[in-house]
């Protein structure tokens, strides 16, 4: 089933309650329903950990972790997603969302020479922040929705396999 394969990969539970930067989370964090996997917590946290993914912000996890809170989807799968843009992934995957924000306001792409320095942030992200914001609430929102119906086909397709496997199995004994 998905869920031994999901828990092969997930953060041990009680190493993230004991964590000290999750401490703001108070009681919530206990709440057992964010650490189950069952389908409908798996597939929230695909939604709010892709939708997550796509925000140009700092502190992505610590959006995820609020958003599964709200929604209550499972936490370590919803702030382990948001590890799809790291630092190598980011820079294709918001310039994408930039282009995607373009085309949605109509305006022309600008050729921007990108440099990592104050003046730059304070210049250059001047120019891009409304099409680059833009494009990446429109991609994490089309991303979430699509990593929700995924995962629940996914799902289905593999619980599906393994009780055909099981029934096969079932067969064959004498």
């Amino acid at each position: 089933m998905p869920r031994k394969l999901i828990r092969k990969y997930m953060p041990d539970e009680a190493k993230l309650k004991q964590n000290r930067h999750l401490s703001w989370l108070g009681n919530h964090i206990h709440n057992p329903n964010l650490w189950h996997l069952t389908r409908k917590s798996v597939c929230r946290a695909f939604m709010v950990g892709l939708f997550c993914a796509f925000l140009p912000i700092p502190a992505q996890m610590l959006v995820a972790a609020v958003l599964a809170l709200f929604v209550r989807s499972n936490l370590p799968i919803s702030v382990g997603l948001v590890w799809i843009t790291n630092p190598i992934t980011m820079p294709p995957i918001f310039y994408f969302a930039y282009l995607v924000g373009v085309w949605l306001m109509d305006l022309p792409a600008q050729a921007i020479e990108f440099e990592l320095s104050v003046d730059w942030l304070s210049s250059g992200l001047n120019h891009i922040w409304q099409p680059l914001l833009l494009g990446s609430v429109i991609c994490g929102i089309v991303a979430g929705i699509l990593g929700y119906f995924l995962m629940q086909a996914f799902w289905v397709w593999q619980v599906n396999r393994s009780w055909k496997h099981r029934r096969k199995n079932n067969n064959k004994k004498p």
